[in-house]
């Protein structure tokens, strides 16, 4: 498989932009001590010259310059680099352990369903499309205030651990069901085989089959599956904070970061072209790197 993959270019360029996304995201604390700036400073209120009567970037391009290199938020005046390197962080350090959870929670119901079939299968099923027929944008806008009050009363500022646990339980509990599918399928086909069928004799228990003859054999779709998981997550963790349910003020986003930039595009388009390239760039990233690996896992692709 590792021999497949170098071989393809694209792949390997993916795996690198993925890579250099990830340690972006790990190093921002040191970027911003070597850059000299945070994503939480108002600049533009401190230093009256960098924002013009209107409450836009004085500058040419948003603000660019050697010392602002994306230039400064308007009427906030924050720095855009710092704004998008942890804004990519708090994106990147949600949307993983969701990606985790899903993946866990889907291999885990898909494997005891699809192995043991019978009136298990028939109500995890039935638990399985009922969760799948939810709006899940609707639901998500529905439920995140419901979740974040559990935790905080509505008159109290809401601490942005407790909007990150809602955000990664909300999008756990509608996010595992595609997983549970893919796998349910896997094994339905898995169990007839005859290297089952021989542990079954041998007198092996149905949990020790399902971990060392079923789970082994499903790496490949449940690690092909994973890569597109997580873009996607991503996205719905952007889209929370676009709707104003997910992380607010003065957490940086991604999101939040699209929200602030639909409002002013028309006078500062360039605040919307930094973080949308990422975003982009990253996304495509992931998928090309989901197909590179699904081609070589797969012995009879053509590519």
């Amino acid at each position: 498989m590792w021999l497949r993959f170098k071989r393809d270019r694209v792949g390997v360029i993916s795996a690198f932009v993925v890579i250099f996304f990830f340690l972006i995201a790990a190093l921002a604390p040191v970027i911003s001590w070597l850059y000299g700036k945070d994503p939480y400073t108002l600049y533009g209120q401190e230093r009256f010259e960098l924002l013009d009567e209107f409450g836009f970037p004085a500058g040419p391009n948003g603000g660019m310059s050697s010392e602002f290199w994306f230039g400064i938020e308007p009427e906030l005046g924050r720095d855009v680099f710092m704004q998008l390197l942890y804004g990519m962080r708090t994106s990147l350090y949600t949307a993983l352990p969701v990606t985790i959870l899903m993946v866990a929670t889907g291999v885990l119901i898909g494997l005891v369903g699809g192995y043991f079939g019978g009136k298990v299968d028939y109500w995890i099923g039935r638990v399985t499309d009922f969760m799948m027929a939810l709006p899940s944008q609707l639901t998500l806008i529905a439920t995140m205030p419901v979740v974040v009050a559990v935790f905080v009363s509505p008159t109290e500022e809401t601490p942005v651990y407790i909007r990150a646990c809602a955000i990664i339980i909300v999008l756990w509990l509608l996010g595992w069901m595609g997983m549970a599918r893919l796998v349910r399928s896997q094994v339905l086909t898995l169990r007839e085989r005859e290297f089952v069928e021989a542990a079954k004799v041998s007198g092996a228990s149905p949990w020790r089959i399902i971990r060392k003859e079923l789970l082994p054999n499903l790496v490949t779709p449940i690690l092909v599956q994973a890569t597109y998981m997580l873009p996607s997550t991503i996205l719905s963790v952007a889209f929370l904070s676009y709707v104003g349910v997910g992380y607010t003020e003065p957490t940086p986003d991604w999101g939040r970061m699209f929200k602030t930039a639909a409002t002013i595009y028309e006078n500062d388009p360039t605040y919307m072209f930094f973080p949308g390239i990422a975003m982009v760039i990253f996304v495509v990233a992931f998928n090309l790197l989901g197909d590179s690996v699904r081609d070589a896992f797969d012995p009879k692709s053509g590519r």
